[in-house]
C-alpha cells in the first residue's frame, strides 16, 4: 500500500470504486510521499493533512453506506495558492497576503469538494502568478523533480512539480500567459488551459482578468479530462463564465482517433529561441500524427511574433488595477506606525509586494496614463484583435494547431536573471491566452534528460477534440516516464 501514491487518478478511482483500497489508505500514502520529498522539492506553501484525512474518512463512510459516488471521490488534489480555500491560508505567493484566510471557497474548490476530492494542500507559485519559474515566490523557490537544480516553470510551478513527483495525482493551476502549459512542459506532465470562460474564475486571486483561466494538471490525458469535467461549466458568480454545454471529456479520451484530422504547424512558433532538440522532437510528434492518419501541413500566424510585446502591456495594465485593492486597509499585510492613508498605502505596498510585482504595476500604470494610453494600451489591444483574427482564419482550414510549448527545457535556478530572457519562456503560449483559446501541453520526449512539451491549440470550447488528439498521441507514445526524485 506504500506505493499507492504512484497510481494515476483513474487507476485510483477504479480501485476505490471496487473497494480494493480505501480513500484513507490512498491519502495516507500521498501524504507520506509529500513528507518524503517536500524538503527537497518545496512544491507546497501550506499542507492540510488533517483536512485531507477528514475528507477521506467521509468518503469511506459514504462508500460503506452504499452511496454511488462521483469519479473524483477520495482522489487527492493539490490547489495553487491563488485559489481561495475556506479556512486555509491563501497567499498568492505574496507577503502581502501571508496571513490571509479566506471566508469562502473559490467555485472550482467548491466543485471539487462536492465531487468528493481530497484537498492535500496549497502549492507554490510566482507572486500573484507573475513569473515563469516560481523563483518569484515571496517564500521559497520550488525545484524541478527531474533535476533539483532547475526550475519547474511558472507561475504554477508548485502544482506541476507536485504532480510530476507524485505528491498528488491531480492539481489545479491558473494560466495567464502559459502558467499551466509551460510548467507542464518543464515537468513532463499534462497541463491544460481551457477556453476563456469554460471554468469559473470566481475566487481566483486575479492577475489579469481578461487572460486568467483555471485549469488542470495530471500525469495522463485521461486524468486531465477527469479533473476538467469536475470544474467546467457556467457559474452565476462569474459574469465571464460561459453557458456553453460541457461535453463528456472522458468519452473523448476513451477511443482516441485522429484519422482525417487536419493539424497545422505554425512556423512562427519554431523561431524565437526554439532549441534544435525542441524543434526536432515537436516535428517528430507531428510525423507521429501523420502516421496515425492526420493531415499535417504548415501554416502562418504572422502577428504571433508581436503577442509577447502586446501581452506585456495588457497584462500589467490589468494587474495594476486588480492589485490596487491591496492598500493596507481592507485585508492582508499592513505596515506599522505610519500616519495618513497615503503613507500607509505606499509603505504597505512597498514592503508587501516583491520586485516583479512592483515592476508590472508600474508598467501598467504607465501604459494606462494620460498621453500613453493610445500609444501603448490601445495599440496592444489592436494587436490582440489581429492575433484573434489570424487564429480564426487558421481554424477555417485546420482542426488543431501543433507547436512547442516552450522554446527550451527547464533552465537552472538563477540562470535567467535577465527579465527579457525570462519572459521569452512564454513566447509560445501567450498568443493562446490573448485569443482566449484552449491549449494543452504534453510530453513528447526528452533533451539531455529533461522533458520537452508539445502544445495543441484548438477552437473555442473544443477541449474534447484537444483531449482526443492528445490521448491519441499518448497512446501511441506510451506512458509518461517518472522523474528520479
Amino acid at each position: 500500500m506504500n506505493s499507492l501514491y504512484q497510481l494515476t487518478a483513474s487507476q485510483a478511482a477504479n480501485l476505490l470504486k471496487n473497494r480494493k483500497i480505501s480513500a484513507r489508505e490512498l491519502t495516507e500514502s500521498t501524504l507520506a510521499r509529500m513528507d518524503a520529498v517536500e524538503p527537497a522539492l518545496k512544491a507546497f506553501l501550506t499542507t492540510t493533512p488533517e483536512l485531507a484525512l477528514q475528507l477521506a474518512d467521509q468518503i469511506d463512510r459514504r462508500r460503506a453506506a452504499g452511496e454511488t459516488l462521483p469519479p473524483l471521490a477520495g482522489i487527492p488534489v493539490a490547489l495553487k495558492d491563488n485559489l481561495c480555500t475556506r479556512g486555509v491560508r491563501t497567499t498568492a505567493g505574496s507577503r502581502i497576503l501571508e496571513g490571509f484566510v479566506p471566508p469562502s471557497n473559490a467555485t472550482v474548490v467548491e466543485r471539487l469538494l462536492q465531487q468528493g476530492a481530497v484537498i492535500t494542500g496549497k502549492t507554490n507559485l510566482d507572486e500573484f502568478a507573475m513569473g515563469s519559474s516560481t523563483e518569484n515566490s515571496a517564500f521559497h523557490p520550488t525545484a524541478n523533480p527531474w533535476d533539483l537544480q532547475r526550475v519547474p516553470g511558472g507561475s504554477s510551478g508548485g502544482s506541476a512539480a507536485a504532480v510530476a513527483a507524485c505528491c498528488a495525482p491531480l492539481a489545479l493551476g491558473s494560466d495567464t500567459g502559459g502558467s499551466i502549459r509551460q510548467p507542464a512542459s518543464y515537468c513532463g506532465v499534462v497541463g491544460m488551459k481551457p477556453t476563456y470562460g469554460r471554468v469559473s474564475r470566481s475566487g481566483l486571486i486575479a492577475y489579469a482578468s481578461s487572460l486568467d483561466q483555471i485549469g488542470p494538471f495530471a500525469r495522463t490525458v485521461e486524468d486531465c479530462a477527469l479533473l476538467l469535467q469536475a470544474i467546467a461549466g457556467h457559474d452565476p458568480l462569474d459574469s465571464t463564465s460561459s453557458e456553453a454545454p460541457v461535453p463528456d471529456y472522458a468519452a473523448a479520451c476513451a477511443h482516441p482517433d485522429v484519422k482525417g484530422m487536419r493539424i497545422g504547424i505554425p512556423e512562427e512558433y519554431f523561431a524565437q529561441g526554439v532549441t534544435p532538440d525542441v524543434d526536432r522532437l515537436v516535428r517528430a510528434a507531428a510525423s507521429e500524427y501523420e502516421r496515425l492518419g492526420a493531415v499535417v501541413e504548415p501554416c502562418r500566424l504572422p502577428s504571433s511574433e508581436y503577442a509577447l510585446a502586446a501581452y506585456y502591456v495588457i497584462a500589467p495594465a490589468e494587474c495594476s488595477s486588480n492589485l490596487a485593492r491591496f492598500d493596507g486597509v481592507k485585508y492582508g499585510f499592513r505596515t506599522a506606525n505610519v500616519a495618513g492613508h497615503i503613507g500607509l498605502t505606499e509603505q504597505t505596498r512597498g514592503e508587501g509586494f516583491g520586485p516583479e510585482v512592483k515592476q508590472r504595476i508600474m508598467i501598467g500604470v504607465y501604459a494606462l496614463s494620460a498621453g500613453y494610453y493610445d500609444a501603448y494600451y490601445r495599440r496592444a489591444q489592436q494587436v490582440r484583435t489581429l492575433i484573434c483574427r489570424e487564429f480564426e482564419e487558421a481554424f477555417h482550414k485546420f482542426d488543431l494547431l501543433l507547436t512547442p510549448t516552450a522554446p527550451a527545457v527547464a533552465f537552472t535556478m538563477g540562470e535567467n536573471s535577465d527579465p527579457f530572457q525570462m519572459k521569452l519562456a512564454d513566447v509560445c503560449t501567450i498568443p493562446v491566452n490573448m485569443a482566449g483559446l484552449p491549449g494543452i501541453s504534453l510530453c513528447c520526449g526528452f533533451s539531455n534528460g529533461m522533458p520537452v512539451g508539445m502544445q495543441l491549440i484548438g477552437r473555442p470550447f473544443e477541449e474534447a477534440l484537444l483531449l482526443r488528439a492528445a490521448a491519441a498521441y499518448e497512446t501511441a507514445a506510451g506512458p509518461a516516464s517518472m522523474p528520479p526524485l
